[in-house]
């Protein structure tokens, strides 16, 4: 079981990195803060089945991407229907949680699907083996590899094309 005194510990150390992939994968600050929030209230009524530090930062990272898919997918879904008709715009916070000479990259990033988008931040920005995204997305270690290789040269397309 982990320390109930770890539980600061990896809210303090982790919450900035958190809230930076939550933008990532959604693009809108206030949207990742509130993903994160509730991801650190859900490793709070969990704290004691844990068995670690690390089995808490990974509970809190997987309820963050599975949070910001919840958010697409509800997303997704009122622009079907025609109530939210385009994409947030990234704000000024969010760009400012991303540097300077990444920019570019992340606003291609938000032109990508959303899996192949989540399969790029986890391996590139988490630096997670395969196994790890595959287990975080409940797909197959060859999953992620071929999504990661499509989604690799959709990316290369639009920053060709200058998004």
């Amino acid at each position: 079981m982990a320390d109930p005194a770890d539980a600061g510990s990896v809210f303090t150390m982790h919450r900035l990195g958190l809230l930076r992939l939550a933008v990532l994968l959604i693009g809108d600050r206030a949207t990742a803060e509130d993903v994160v929030q509730d991801a650190f209230a859900g490793l709070h009524s969990r704290w004691a089945e844990l068995r670690d530090v690390a089995s808490a930062l990974a509970y809190v990272r997987g309820s963050v991407v599975n949070g910001c898919r919840m958010v697409h997918r509800r997303r997704s879904l009122i622009r079907r229907i025609g109530i939210l008709p385009d994409p947030p715009i990234w704000s000024a916070e969010s760009a400012a949680l991303v540097r300077e000479d990444h920019r570019e990259v992340v606003e291609a990033l938000q032109h990508l699907p959303h899996r192949r988008r989540e399969v790029l931040v986890l391996r590139y920005y988490l630096d997670l083996s395969d196994a790890e995204i595959a287990e975080i997305m409940g797909i197959s270690p060859s999953t992620v590899r071929s999504t990661a290789a499509r989604a690799l040269g959709a990316l290369g397309e639009l920053l060709k094309e200058g998004t």
